[in-house]
């Protein structure tokens, strides 16, 4: 290879990758070449002083132009921690919350932190975060740089979501020492095959699926397990392209234009669930610590449970600790699940798994041997940091010694609400699904559920409105439950409002309702009421997988005019209970504080 040519290319920012492409060569032996020949970055110094005092925490940057190298050296021990990357939408800021707290704790242990992330909007990318930071792309390339020039004692890359753990086990074949969960134990959680031969082997069932690397084994697979079916691709963070689809002419779609299927990255066919409660669970463990996994600890963080029915993403999902409707032997049952799981992945540091249960049978949906988006909210609604201390296990220490070995239980509720942009977005519909879309969450927390519930709406959304009139239009797939929640409703004393079909239910029913024109009939109809405020709460269903334009201007309306919108039953029936609490006894406001 041409040296002068390559040392101009890595100057103009070329990769390894990029080169290895454009020669026929593999990324490794372009790396390997141009370390023989030193060709390595320096870095240089962001002063964030301006020269008038020293620099309390270096920022750094990689440059190939010729200059001095300005990294600081020292002898202290030190940890790289791998950040998140770029925020977006769909790709939440709790992975950010750990990495804080995984440099707080390894500080406190006597450790030098290495903050390695490309985003300057964020809490680990500030001044008095961490000991050093590197504004770097989250690459193998541009970490092992930065590794090896550091002499690190180890990495960290379960902290930063999906981004760093895909970069674990190439990480690792370099000599990088990955503390905490093993690559292989992370190989075993992410490919599909392992993973499904791990929970035969421990007994846990999960929903039927399949692996598709084309548009005709995708079409095969689905028409084996029946729709509807939740696609997505493999390897990807919030839920990226994942989509429940009911039909052949969906999938192909699908295929065709949502994914590239290959191989190495096949797309992944589940069987889904529909009505199911969807369950996150949280938990620590330092079992890989030990040679006999029985001898380490294994403590459930929380379990939380899903408000919507299973099939929206777990980041944009409402959700309550301690679960409100599980029978006692289900929780008993997802108890024994995770321990089993986290002993059998010899997990060190933290574990999230996705259950959905559908009567008395607990499905596994997956593990992520990481941070999980709930680990900042179980923590504050607990009272116990699973991050800093995940941290700690991860350095050496063992949950005996930090002195967390028993589940905490709240004597309260906390639910869990999440924030979404739609206002932003005009005529984007607010539907969730599988592909998360929230920017952010709020807490509720009381004593009675509905308050706590009431507390969380009055956060993110609109309050929960005390009297009024609410506007009722479900699909024909959710007809048989309206009746039921809407006469929780005028039980409250709201008048209700329909178009033709939902209201002929309700009428059946021995419900008053006021008949409103559909869009296409007419006016005056729901958005004139809308628009004029005579609405206080809103609950549309969609009908089918493809919403009607009329539904999504309905839901949209909602959004701008500031009205309280529900797009499932179970949030409808949430509202309902805080709507309920609030009128018997009102709210009080306590700290987080008072409540631990």
């Amino acid at each position: 290879m041409n040296l002068d040519l390559l040392a101009q290319a890595k100057s103009l920012g070329f990769s390894d990758r990029q080169i290895a492409h454009l020669t026929g060569r593999t990324e490794d032996a372009v790396r390997a070449e141009r370390k023989a020949v030193g060709l390595v970055p320096s870095y240089r110094l962001v002063d964030t002083c301006a020269a008038e005092f020293e620099a309390y925490t270096p920022y750094y940057y990689s440059t190939y132009d010729r200059g001095d190298d300005e990294v600081r050296a020292s002898d202290t021990r030190k940890v790289m921690i791998l950040g998140g990357g770029p925020n977006r939408i769909g790709q939440g800021i709790e992975f950010d919350y750990c990495c804080v707290h995984a440099a707080f704790a390894l500080k406190e242990d006597g450790f030098e932190t290495l903050m390695v992330n490309s985003n300057p909007e964020t809490v680990s990318t500030d001044y008095d975060t961490s000991d050093k930071l590197f504004f770097e792309p989250l690459t193998l390339e541009d970490v092992l740089h930065i590794y090896e020039r550091e002499k690190c004692w180890g990495a960290i890359a379960q902290f930063g979501g999906q981004t760093p753990l895909n970069l674990a086990l190439g990480l690792q074949r370099n000599g990088v020492n990955i503390i905490g969960t093993s690559p292989q134990s992370i190989e075993v959680a992410e490919d599909r095959k392992l993973f499904a031969a791990m929970l035969r082997k421990l007994d846990i069932p999960q929903p039927p699926n399949g692996l598709a690397t084309n548009e005709a084994e995708a079409l095969a697979a689905s028409r084996q397990l029946g729709y509807p079916v939740l696609v997505r691709p493999s390897f990807v963070l919030g839920g990226r392209a994942m989509q429940i689809v009911y039909s052949d002419a969906e999938l192909t779609h699908y295929m065709r234009f949502a994914v590239e299927a290959s191989p190495e990255r096949p797309v992944l066919v589940d069987k889904f669930l529909e009505d199911a409660t969807e369950v996150d669970v949280d938990c620590l463990a330092d079992v890989g610590q030990f040679a006999d996994p029985l001898q380490g600890t294994s403590v459930i963080g929380g379990i939380l449970e899903h408000i919507e029915y299973a099939g929206v993403h777990s980041g944009d999902a409402a959700m309550v600790l301690p679960p409100h409707t599980l029978a006692p032997n289900v929780i008993e049952t997802i108890r024994t699940y995770t321990h089993a799981m986290a002993r059998e992945l010899r997990i060190v540091g933290l574990m999230n798994v996705q259950y959905a249960v559908k009567g008395d049978t607990v499905y596994v949906l997956e593990v992520n041997p990481r941070a999980s988006r709930t680990v900042p909210f179980v923590s504050k609604a607990i009272g116990v940091p699973l991050a800093k201390l995940a941290a700690k296990v991860m350095a050496g220490k063992t949950l005996v010694e930090l002195g967390f070995t028993a589940e905490v239980w709240p004597k309260y509720w906390a639910v869990k609400e999440s924030v979404f942009p739609f206002n932003r977005f005009h005529g984007q519909d607010i539907l969730l699904s599988p592909e998360m879309r929230s920017t952010g969450e709020v807490m509720g927390l009381d004593a009675d559920l509905g308050i706590a519930y009431a507390k969380s709406q009055m956060a993110a959304n609109a309050p929960l409105p005390l009297s009024g009139r609410v506007f009722i239009s479900v699909s024909d797939a959710h007809k048989g439950e309206v009746a039921e929640v809407a006469r929780q409703f005028a039980e409250l004393g709201f008048e209700l409002i329909s178009t033709s079909g939902t209201a002929a239910v309700l009428e059946k029913a021995g419900l008053k309702v006021q008949r409103v024109l559909k869009l296409t009939e007419g006016r005056p109809n729901a958005l004139d009421l809308l628009k004029n405020r005579e609405v206080q709460l809103v609950i549309n269903t969609p009908a089918g997988q493809t919403p009607r334009v009329d539904e999504i201007r309905i839901r949209t309306t909602a959004v701008y005019t500031n009205t309280p919108i529900m797009t499932t039953l179970s949030g409808a029936r949430a509202a309902a209970l805080g709507i309920a609490a609030l009128r018997k006894s009102g709210y009080s406001v306590r700290t987080v504080q008072e409540f631990h």
